[in-house]
């Protein structure tokens, strides 16, 4: 009953050995080699560089929103209700704000709760997901319980009850409740992937020259699934800002803050569909969607690169004899 996540499958890749010109050849760490691989799959596939793209745009607007829009988000110092023209790109709000400036600004609250919150559950659901596959035992059976309750429960239901409860609903204030509630289906996915690696010959290896479990965890298995654990922070990043703005849009967010989900919450209580100011919902549902598609191609990109099975069958053209 948690939130819906397109299937990734991966196939972990096991430690092997680079070289380089002029020197012996050596073992490149796991780490190295998943990464070097996901770098060469990122850059023939296509969902991934029109995802990294359309993400980097957004990340140039929420680094420079001042070199970008130039009026302040906050000032009413115009006429309310304007049109669009060329001194406001999207016109004016119901209080006189320009809104080009109010959604340029609120890209860089929406990026940062998709970073944080994609990282923090992210490293939860490694840290839970790992642990509970490679310790087994007790700690397997009693961190498994801890992820089935939270899956069995109606994520959005919950996230309005625990939003509701906590007063103010500031950025950190959802980053919170959001990471909270977002971690365990990830960490089911990367605890059913740790055990499948749980028996491999290079972990016996480990285990057979005294390294600690620790070691064994941060240095053998983690990096054998890196393109894993790419996609969930993918995934996690793309429901914070989908969960993030629709609480802010219900009213449980700071309506202070400079956010697209803000800007839905401001256009609904100006009527802004009923007053002919349909630009006042279209424009941050717009940008909530273009971020939500550049996450989505990317963590669909990530999906192919993890498992060859996934992967879209190139044709090649047989010419003729003559």
């Amino acid at each position: 009953m948690s939130m819906p996540l397109s299937g990734v499958s991966t196939t972990a890749a096991q430690p092997g050995q680079g070289a380089v010109a002029g020197t012996p050849a050596g073992p490149a760490s796991p780490a190295t080699q998943g990464l070097a691989r996901i770098g060469r799959a990122v850059r023939s596939n296509r969902k991934a560089t029109a995802g990294a793209a359309l993400l980097a745009v957004f990340a140039l607007v929420a680094i420079f929103p001042g070199v970008i829009a130039h009026d302040s988000p906050s000032a009413d110092a115009y006429a309310p209700r304007l049109g669009p023209s060329t001194a406001h790109l999207l016109g004016t709000t119901a209080y006189g704000q320009d809104m080009w400036a109010q959604l340029v600004w609120g890209t860089r609250n929406v990026l940062i709760i998709a970073l944080v919150v994609g990282l923090a559950a992210t490293g939860i659901a490694v840290l839970i997901g790992v642990a509970a596959a490679y310790l087994g035992g007790l700690w397997d059976s009693s961190l498994s319980v801890l992820t089935d309750v939270l899956l069995v429960i109606p994520l959005f239901p919950l996230l309005i009850v625990i939003a509701g409860y906590a007063h103010g609903g500031s950025t950190l204030v959802l980053i919170l409740v959001i990471t909270f509630t977002s971690w365990s289906y990830t960490a089911r996915q990367l605890r059913a992937q740790a055990l499948s690696l749980r028996n491999r010959d290079f972990l016996e290896a480990a285990r057979v020259r005294g390294e600690r479990r620790l070691y064994i965890i941060a240095v053998e298995v983690i990096p054998t699934m890196t393109s894993l654990i790419v996609a969930s922070f993918l995934t996690n990043a793309l429901y914070a800002v989908l969960f993030a703005s629709s609480l802010q849009y219900i009213g449980l967010g700071d309506p202070n803050t400079q956010s697209w989900g803000t800007m839905l919450y401001w256009a609904q209580n100006n009527a802004a569909l009923q007053t002919g100011q349909p630009l006042w919902a279209l424009a941050p549902g717009a940008c909530i969607a273009a971020l939500g598609a550049a996450f989505a191609l990317l963590n669909y990109a990530f999906d192919e690169i993890g498992n060859p099975a996934l992967r879209p069958v190139r044709r090649t053209r047989v010419k003729r004899a003559g």
